[in-house]
């Protein structure tokens, strides 16, 4: 099990609670990581706690000015780090969470076990906590295998579980993101539509903080994350989709050549009329992770104009 790790932190506002996702970093049983991190612009402490980190090496990203938000804050993260040329393995990390000892190891390990250059993307679960770190729960358990097209439906990639290796870190970098998504979606849709590998570890790997900041946040039943796709509704669902299809349209060049046909195939039956649009409820693999999470989903994808 060997590799170097980028650590890759997309800070704003996080006073608060890095000292002890901080302090998690480096307890890290693996030793052979780097820090690089970018601020995107906070006013509290932020940029000194970061700056003060000394653990192992830390890598200040700030050639980028202005506000990237979070999404672009990771992918300008990642492409600083794809610069060094011995870094085997790149780490999403959240400001505001407390990683599990053995968390790189573990992906370092699945990953490890993988060709090269073989694009494979390593995700786990998680445990739900409040702002305290008091347990509310774990992330649920996968009840489908991850992959392409169900990647499109629903984003099983817990960002701050996701560690990527260099073939798949260079695949996202070299793609052009749509506006709309996020840096965790968009690297587990663009790898598995690539053919890559997708590896969902069943075992929580850290502390995932639920409070009033979080950009995404998470539930941990199902029910609940029924309730939120709910609230979301169908025009923020939908609109994603189409979205995410569109991008995938504008980045074929990165895609085999069997899968350009079929995201050709999916985006031509979405702007079919309602009517002709019924091969999509039954495309095979365009499933969430449970049958009533498909149902809603169909609905949805049926009734959009």
């Amino acid at each position: 099990m060997s590799g170097r790790v980028a650590v890759l932190l997309a800070a704003y506002q996080g006073a608060r609670f890095l000292p002890a996702q901080l302090q998690s970093l480096a307890e890290q049983t693996y030793p052979d990581w780097a820090l690089y991190w970018r601020d995107d612009g906070s006013s509290d402490a932020t940029p000194a706690l970061l700056g003060a980190f000394r653990a192992r090496p830390s890598h200040a990203i700030d050639d980028a000015p202005g506000r990237l938000g979070a999404a672009g804050n990771f992918f300008h993260l990642l492409r600083a780090a794809l610069a060094e040329p011995d870094m085997a393995y790149f780490a999403f990390c959240d400001q505001d969470d407390v990683w599990h000892a053995d968390k790189l190891a573990r992906a370092v390990a699945r990953l490890g076990g993988l060709p090269a250059a073989r694009p494979a993307l390593y995700c786990a679960r998680a445990i739900l906590v409040d702002a305290d770190l008091r347990p509310l729960g774990e992330t649920p358990r996968l009840r489908r295998a991850p992959g392409f097209p169900a990647a499109l439906t629903q984003n099983i990639a817990i960002g701050c579980t996701t560690v990527l290796n260099r073939a798949a870190a260079e695949l996202v970098a070299a793609s052009r993101p749509p506006a709309e998504t996020l840096h965790d979606w968009w690297s587990y849709l663009l790898v598995s539509a690539a053919g890559g590998a997708v590896l969902a570890d069943p075992a929580p790997v850290l502390a995932y903080r639920q409070h009033r900041e979080n950009a995404i946040g998470a539930r941990p039943s199902l029910p609940g994350r029924a309730f939120g796709a709910m609230r979301r509704g169908r025009t923020s669902f939908v609109a994603q989709f189409r979205a995410h299809l569109a991008g995938l349209g504008e980045n074929r060049a990165l895609l085999p050549e069997p899968r350009r046909a079929e995201v050709a195939s999916l985006a031509a039956a979405l702007a079919r009329r309602r009517r002709r649009r019924l091969a999509l409820l039954f495309w095979p693999g365009l499933k969430r992770q449970t049958a009533l999470e498909t149902l809603v989903f169909r609905l949805w994808l049926f009734a959009t104009r």
